[in-house]
């Protein structure tokens, strides 16, 4: 059980990342299909985030929230790496790059901790798998 809550907040932590990186970088498209495939994301993420908050309250736990540095450390890396260039392909460039993250460090948690709940393991498998399949959508835009 305490292994399913750890995976769970840290797929908690991930997708919040995610949706907060969305939020940052929307105002900076030009392109509207862009701006129509990164609400989609952001929808998906949520979607996932209300499974991870069902499952985590289950086990008597709530979802944390980002700390504010956390917050402030994203705000400033998608501000200073379009400073000189906040063409769609920088911006899906890192997209990417942050979405690689989260694939990578969901990898780990399902190779890490084979011991977690069902339900617990299909969240992280459908969070890996939307992560995978984002960066097959964001690689158009480079």
């Amino acid at each position: 059980m305490e292994d399913s809550k750890y995976v769970l907040d840290e797929v908690n932590k991930g997708i919040k990342m995610g949706m907060d990186s969305i939020s940052n970088i929307s105002e900076k498209l030009q392109d509207s299909q862009f701006k129509e495939d990164l609400e989609f994301e952001y929808n998906k993420y949520n979607e996932i985030l209300n499974k991870v908050n069902n499952q985590l309250t289950k086990y008597g736990s709530f979802p944390e929230d980002l700390n504010p540095m956390q917050k402030a450390m994203g705000w400033m890396s998608v501000e200073f790496n379009t400073l000189d260039d906040k063409s769609d392909s920088k911006i899906s460039e890192m997209m990417i790059k942050g979405t690689n993250m989260g694939i990578i460090k969901g990898v780990k948690l399902l190779n890490n901790y084979t011991n977690i709940d069902k339900e617990t393991k299909n969240i992280l498998n459908e969070f890996v798998k939307f992560q995978e399949n984002s960066v097959e959508r964001l690689k158009k835009y480079l």
